[in-house]
């Protein structure tokens, strides 16, 4: 692996920890039975989605990593796939988490939109890397 792939992996890995303090923290807000989470539908199910998307999306990102290095492509397309693979599991949880920030939210506000950000950075570096790798 070159040392660029081996250092997105480093980022990624560590954002693991990040990821495992979110579940943390929504356990304890089960389990304490707080205001604002447990009685608010929209607001824990929009958390519950971006914990996950956020682990989900890590994995992803390590597993495409390897292909990376494999592709035919210059450096700088390298790079910008690895940003689009390291941008999604940012923003697409950041757009679950913070549109219903407040605990009183019962609709996403326009930070939802961060979501869509995540969703188009996944599928412009899936399809760059798949297409380079054919």
């Amino acid at each position: 692996m070159s040392s660029d792939t081996l250092t997105t992996a480093g980022i990624l890995l560590i954002t693991v920890v990040a990821v495992a303090y979110g579940g943390l923290t929504l356990l304890t807000h089960l389990a304490r039975r707080k205001p604002g989470y447990l009685d608010n539908p929209v607001r824990r199910g929009m958390w519950t989605a971006g914990h996950a998307h956020a682990g989900v999306l890590v994995l992803f990102a390590l597993v495409a990593l390897p292909y990376i290095d494999q592709a035919d492509v210059s450096g700088g397309t390298r790079t910008l796939i690895r940003s689009l693979f390291v941008a999604a599991p940012i923003l697409m949880p950041l757009g679950f988490f913070l549109s219903v920030v407040r605990p009183t939210d019962t609709r996403p506000n326009k930070l939802i939109w961060l979501t869509v950000a995540g969703g188009a950075s996944l599928s412009a570096g899936a399809l760059l890397l798949g297409i380079s790798l054919l």
